[in-house]
């Protein structure tokens, strides 16, 4: 990195300053990078996509056997893909489909750049492009819009409504018909080729708490030009050398470093007490208009979701139970009071701590408006049976949501959620024993 003189006046206190404000800033693009990095860099990792600008798709609803996502979406099985949108922009396309799906395109911190799919773009067939910084040119004939990322690596984690295992073909039929592209294939013409960068290699969760983190953050910065809300900051962060492309701490006076730290430290705890108060992900997800400098709850959403969509997409709530299910409990939606969803709604168990799926003997994971065989009241309510028991009434099993015997956690989605919801006049009913 060369001499540095004295970064932010050697005033060890602002760089203190600088340093927690700008670890919760990048904390999410660090997060993202953990799953870059063994989707789409590391080709040794069994989660390994295929590389940079291909669908790994993942027909099959989750079981308990999947338990390497934690509050696993049991409705909406995914089609991962991630672009370098350095050399040219690159053509995304889907089929027409009626049912739900969404491929939201995500930058490099997590905010969304937009949405294909049934909300945003309707049920028909359709293609577009995804364009990095470096390319805002309109796109050619034959498109039916531009996403314009600010980063030059963006994800893409899509969904596709599934009604379970026999459902699957139908879901892969669809999968299949998510195209990418680089425009230069669409176009016919020569491929334009950017340098391949040195990726880091991601060491683990212990590099958040040392700086190690800045300097993975000063390497994705190299993908992020600087945006005039994030000016400020990223003046700070160069003035440390950070986004350099390379920062080297151990050419830091010792001073500097131990302030660093103690940032680092600063941002990890605010962003843990954050958290602990961030009851739902409405503000947590959204787009770089809707998130706006909300840095922290951008962090939050990071932390607590990873990839959640926005609450004009997909709307959660929920409770936990430290009773568990041996505690026989009911969720009692009344008449006209069903989650109000465009598209669908699913009520599914998690089991607590680990807030992965429950194994039961039915094999039911979630149960909404598409399961069959659900007994509704003749005023049209709807009672759910939360147990571990096994309900002997014939119409209590038919509503019956499998508990594990322990602490629990239910998961409320409403897919395409209707104003009544966004606006709260829509109340979620209580979880009640019984």
């Amino acid at each position: 990195m060369g001499e540095m003189g004295n970064p932010v006046g050697a005033d060890p206190a602002a760089v203190r300053r600088t340093a927690a404000r700008a670890w919760v800033w990048g904390y999410p693009l660090v997060e993202n990078y953990r799953t870059i990095y063994p989707q789409a860099i590391d080709d040794a990792d069994p989660r390994y996509v295929g590389g940079f600008g291909v669908f790994r798709h993942y027909p099959r609803p989750f079981t308990p056997e999947n338990t390497d996502v934690v509050t696993p979406n049991n409705d909406t099985p995914y089609s991962w893909a991630w672009l370098d949108l350095r050399a040219e922009p690159w053509v995304l396309e889907k089929p027409a489909a009626d049912r739900y799906h969404v491929l939201p395109v995500h930058d490099l911190d997590t905010a969304y750049v937009g949405f294909v799919g049934s909300r945003a773009t309707g049920p028909g067939a359709g293609r577009y492009l995804v364009a990095g910084p470096g390319h805002r040119a309109n796109p050619p004939e034959g498109f039916d819009g531009v996403l314009r990322a600010d980063t030059n690596l963006v994800g893409i984690v899509g969904r596709t409504s599934s009604a379970g295992p026999a459902d699957v073909p139908e879901v892969e039929r669809i999968q299949a018909g998510y195209v990418l592209k680089p425009l230069s294939e669409h176009l016919g013409t020569p491929r334009p080729v950017a340098a391949e960068p040195l990726w880091p290699v991601w060491r683990g969760e212990e590099v958040l708490g040392t700086l190690e983190f800045f300097s993975l953050l000063d390497f994705l910065l190299g993908f992020f030009p600087t945006l005039p809300a994030d000016a400020e900051l990223r003046g700070r962060l160069t003035e440390l050398g950070i986004g350099s492309g390379d920062f080297e701490p151990a050419a830091l006076p010792a001073e500097v470093r131990a302030a660093l730290l103690a940032g680092i430290a600063d941002g990890r705890a605010e962003l843990v007490a954050a958290t602990d108060g961030a009851a739902t992900g409405t503000t947590l997800f959204g787009t770089r208009e809707q998130l706006g400098t909300r840095y922290l709850d951008r962090a939050c959403g990071a932390l607590k979701g990873l990839y959640g969509l926005p609450v004009e997409e997909a709307w959660y709530g929920g409770w936990e139970s430290t009773a568990g299910g041996r505690e026989r409990s009911v969720l009692r939606f009344p008449a006209g009071g069903l989650p109000p969803a465009r598209f669908f709604w699913s009520v599914s168990m998690y089991r607590l701590p680990e807030r992965l799926l429950v194994a039961n003997e039915i094999d039911r994971y979630s149960v909404g408006d598409r399961t069959p065989g659900l007994v509704y009241g003749e005023d049209g309510s709807l009672t759910l049976y939360l147990q571990h028991e096994r309900p002997t009434d014939a119409a209590e099993f038919a509503n019956w949501l499998p508990a594990p015997e322990g602490p629990y956690f239910v998961a409320v989605r409403a897919y395409g959620p209707k104003p009544e919801l966004l606006d709260g006049s829509w109340q979620l009913p209580t979880l009640t024993a019984r």
